[in-house]
């Protein structure tokens, strides 16, 4: 598994691009949420065309604002062609539909939908109102062969996440979770949260405005490795 970030920061540092990444799982490419920023982007890097499926972790606007783009521009340039959206549960899939009509109207001529089971070694772990209350949220791990990748979406309720990570069998496992570094902030994992279990896992944090970053902070940033960006 190879993942790299097409941006950093979440829905009010557009300066580091919504947080999304493309994930190269079982020799597919996942895009792994489209917030307002993404689709620019995935054009500046001449990324579009290379994701073969799409993830969604939530439908707040700096994970899923330019979803409806993206799906316009392949279909349209792309001579008819369509992304698939591998969705979580029906619930989901009809807030998705939901979602992109409005935008889309006719979904069905510019989406394919099918279910994440539909895809070995990857699984969704909900996250509902843990991020916002009320909200569907979900979390997504990823296994190929002996190695475990989680991606958390926006979670602010850390222990849920790594108590089920806790259950699994012992494999190496890197975690990609969001991180605040305002106490207030009960949306996100405050960094104090997260340094419990890097004697058990590799973190890292992302979601984020890096300059903000306390000193005491020992999670490293995904904005701080240029080997997990995407250059440009």
């Amino acid at each position: 598994m190879e993942i790299k970030f097409i941006g950093t920061g979440g829905a009010f540092e557009p300066q580091y691009f919504n947080s999304a990444a493309i994930l190269n799982f079982n020799n597919k490419n996942f895009l792994i949420d489209a917030g307002f920023t993404v689709y620019p982007r995935l054009l500046a890097l001449n990324l579009l065309f290379k994701i073969d499926y799409i993830l969604i972790t939530h439908l707040h606007n700096d994970h899923s604002g330019s979803l409806a783009n993206i799906l316009l521009h392949k279909y349209f340039y792309q001579h008819g062609r369509k992304f698939t959206i591998l969705y979580q549960s029906e619930k989901f899939k009809k807030q998705l539909e939901e979602f992109l009509v409005i935008q889309l109207k006719d979904t069905a001529k510019y989406v394919d939908f099918a279910p994440l089971e539909d895809i070995s070694g990857i699984s969704a772990l909900d996250t509902f109102g843990l991020h916002s209350e009320g909200f569907q949220t979900y979390s997504f791990i990823f296994e190929e062969e002996n190695e475990r990748l989680v991606y958390s979406g926006d979670l602010g309720q850390t222990d849920f996440l790594f108590k089920h990570l806790q259950t699994l069998p012992a494999c190496p496992t890197t975690v990609f979770h969001d991180i605040t570094f305002d106490s207030q902030n009960k949306g996100h994992a405050h960094y104090t949260m997260l340094q419990p279990y890097q004697s058990q896992f590799k973190i890292f944090g992302y979601h984020c405005n890096p300059t903000e970053n306390p000193q005491e902070n020992t999670i490293p940033l995904v904005a701080n490795q240029p080997n997990l960006i995407f250059p440009g």
